[in-house]
């Protein structure tokens, strides 16, 4: 019951408008079904492939979370099933997940990826890009993805100040988005090294992995 046990110490110290995404990338069906019967019913992975084997195979009222990068020859696989994609970062692949999710006649919900890091390793728009992609013609005419927030990754430092600028300027975008998109309420950023700052940034999703399933080999 260790991994109950770990999930239920996270639980009890987040925000009730912070919802919980048990990063299970690499874990095994047992494991994320510990975590299931736990309670946990949102979990993210990061390859699509292993994901849809873990759909295949788990309860079905289970929310994936796709949040690793997204490779658009990849999409159609998850097309049927996927709750929210985390890390969209062209108008490319938003384009891709518009005309898979037509063939399953869905609407998927999407995340925008910002480029907040100071690592060069990271995927993601930066404002500008953020703001040309919303305003093309060709966005507005998407009737398959709904693009619900932004999401982001700060850069992998013990320096407290620096995660917290980064932090801050995601959310400072996300509020400037809210203002120009109907369905903005979901700012994900934050994981289980950096998910408290996230917080006190105002982040409304945190993703937390090694500290619910421990550490990855």
């Amino acid at each position: 019951m260790k991994l109950a046990e770990n999930l239920n110490q996270i639980k009890a110290i987040l925000p009730k408008t912070v919802t919980l995404v048990a990063v299970s990338k690499t874990k095994p069906i047992d494991a994320i079904q510990e975590v299931y019967d736990a309670g946990q019913r949102i979990f993210g992975e990061n390859k699509i492939q292993e994901m849809t084997q873990k759909w295949e195979t788990l309860p079905k009222d289970i929310e994936w979370h796709m949040i690793g990068h997204v490779q658009r020859n990849k999409v159609k696989y998850m097309a049927e099933y996927v709750h929210l994609i985390h890390g969209v970062d062209s108008f490319k692949l938003l384009k891709e997940i518009d005309k898979q999710a037509a063939k399953h006649n869905r609407v998927i919900d999407c995340l925008l990826q910002m480029h907040i890091a100071e690592e060069d390793t990271k995927f993601g728009l930066n404002t500008l890009e953020l703001q040309q992609l919303i305003e093309t013609s060709a966005f507005k005419t998407l009737q398959n993805i709904r693009v619900v927030g932004l999401m982001g990754m700060a850069t992998f430092t013990t320096d407290t100040q620096q995660i917290k600028k980064e932090f801050a300027s995601l959310k400072a975008s996300y509020n400037a988005l809210k203002t120009t998109l109907p369905n903005i309420s979901i700012l994900s950023m934050g994981m289980s090294a950096d998910y408290q700052i996230a917080i006190d940034e105002g982040s409304t999703m945190v993703r937390i992995g090694s500290s619910i399933f421990g550490k990855r080999n």
